[in-house]
């Protein structure tokens, strides 16, 4: 889940992300990798540091840090002229949701009902903020457009679907559930997906990264480009869920090239797990070395696992 989505799927104002990861965008990132859920606070004068890893000037970070302090998604505290942050407790709360989908996005599923949830709206073309909010959050619930006024998903949730229409107050909308009849001439529902499109942004994924993957295995990536590249890879990967409601099997193409991607994606992050940790414990050290012990990583296995 990137930072506008996690916006739209709650009341949690997140920054937007942006290519080239943007000073707010990057902290809540680290924060949530190596920081998530702690009541300690972590200096400021650190959290610039680790931004430095990726080429964000200490003018850039320490006004990210004020941004997201004014926006309440961390918590300052201020002894003497040292500033500190955490993550505010409602943002940890959407960040681990977010994150519980984005790892488990990919794994297989059991066998397909066949039957699809269907959101019908009639939202009036001045009502444009209304139109742009409603399709963010349905296409993060899975859904996407059939026809303009009718999204559908073989996946999700339809007590969901509704509770994201009766939050937005779309006045004419409703939710059900069907079976699609296999009819000639007429239009199946998962042609509301591009399925060639979505093939090749996998595939680009997998080309883009399998030369990291084949250094990775090789021991030859340092701590520093670890904590980079870990995070590089999660960005990217966190887009797909935008655009791939992790159909069923049943409806996908034969060789279908998501679930390579995805192991590519695992054995990455996973490996550069320690490393990129070890990085984040080294920066800390130099500022506050009590609180370097508790920095920690997650595997996307442990993720899975959180409740």
């Amino acid at each position: 889940m990137n930072d506008r989505e996690l916006s739209e799927a709650g009341d949690v104002d997140f920054p937007r992300f942006q290519v080239g990861a943007p000073p707010q965008h990057l902290i809540t990132t680290l924060l949530g990798d190596y920081w998530i859920s702690r009541p300690e606070r972590l200096p400021s004068a650190a959290l610039v540091r680790l931004t430095e890893e990726f080429g964000v000037s200490a003018v850039a970070a320490r006004a990210a840090l004020s941004r997201l302090a004014k926006r309440n998604l961390l918590e300052s505290s201020k002894t003497g002229r040292r500033t500190s942050y955490r993550l505010t407790d409602r943002a940890a709360a959407v960040m681990l949701e977010g994150r519980q989908r984005i790892m488990s996005f990919g794994l297989e599923r059991g066998a397909w009902d066949r039957t699809w949830v269907m959101a019908a709206f009639s939202v009036s073309e001045e009502q444009r903020d209304l139109r742009h909010a409603l399709r963010a959050r349905l296409r993060w619930l899975g859904f996407a457009p059939l026809y303009d006024g009718l999204w559908v998903s073989p996946t999700a949730d339809a007590g969901g679907a509704a509770a994201v229409l009766t939050e937005l107050e779309v006045p004419m909308a409703t939710v059900f559930r069907a079976e699609a009849l296999d009819l000639p001439g007429m239009r199946a529902p998962q042609e509301a997906w591009d399925f060639d499109r979505l093939r090749r942004t996998y595939e680009e994924f997998v080309t883009r990264y399998a030369p990291l993957l084949d250094r990775v295995r090789r021991g030859t990536v340092g701590a520093s480009e670890a904590l980079v590249a870990r995070s590089g890879i999660m960005d990217t990967w966190r887009t797909f869920p935008n655009h791939d409601p992790d159909l069923p099997a049943e409806l996908l193409p034969a060789d279908w090239p998501r679930a390579a991607a995805r192991d590519l994606f695992v054995e990455i992050y996973d490996t550069l797990g320690p490393l990129a940790e070890f990085r984040v414990k080294q920066i800390v050290a130099d500022f506050e070395p009590a609180l370097a012990g508790l920095v920690a990583h997650h595997r996307t296995g442990s993720t899975l696992t959180l409740t």
